[in-house]
């Protein structure tokens, strides 16, 4: 599935034409505050690589997503990640500011969803999420995923949020 078209944005596998995107994106403080901070060039470079890769090994990765006039509005997908010695797969998004507030984050979490649980048949899906991230604590609640446990990432308080098949 490397295509794919919600409402209002249509998503497309990473690739290494999305880098520069990728790095505006990341360069955002305010977008990066709960992604683990700004990353320079090389370290975007370094996880577009990575999550080429994740692609190639499990099928679903990470999608740029683009509204319907082509305007990058950040990148969302699936992957596995390692959470408290447990791999999961973590459904995971990022939009540029100038598209918060607008329903996109809503709109991809749903459609993530049902291609991690739907398409892939995962048995779940979870969102690591900073405690005080509250607009991305209300996408997912919204996405029906429930409040499962608080942990501590990198130094950082963060909430899973879960939803299963």
């Amino acid at each position: 599935m490397d295509h794919f078209t919600a409402k209002r944005l249509t998503a497309e596998r990473l690739n290494d034409s999305h880098l520069a995107d990728l790095v505006a994106l990341h360069l955002d403080s305010e977008v990066s505050r709960y992604l683990g901070g700004v990353r320079t060039p090389e370290v975007t470079t370094t996880y577009l690589a990575t999550n080429m890769a994740h692609w190639d090994q499990h099928g679903f990765g990470l999608w740029v997503l683009r509204t319907k006039d082509g305007a990058f509005a950040g990148r969302a997908g699936i992957r596995h990640i390692l959470v408290d010695g447990i791999d999961e797969i973590e459904v995971a998004y990022a939009f540029r500011r100038e598209f918060w507030g607008q329903g996109f984050a809503n709109e991809i979490a749903i459609a993530l969803t049902d291609i991690g649980l739907s398409h892939h048949e995962v048995p779940s899906l979870i969102g690591l999420v900073y405690i005080a991230n509250g607009a991305s604590r209300r996408v997912l609640e919204k996405a029906n995923y429930t409040l499962e446990k608080s942990t501590t990432r990198h130094g950082e308080d963060l909430v899973i949020y879960r939803i299963r098949r």
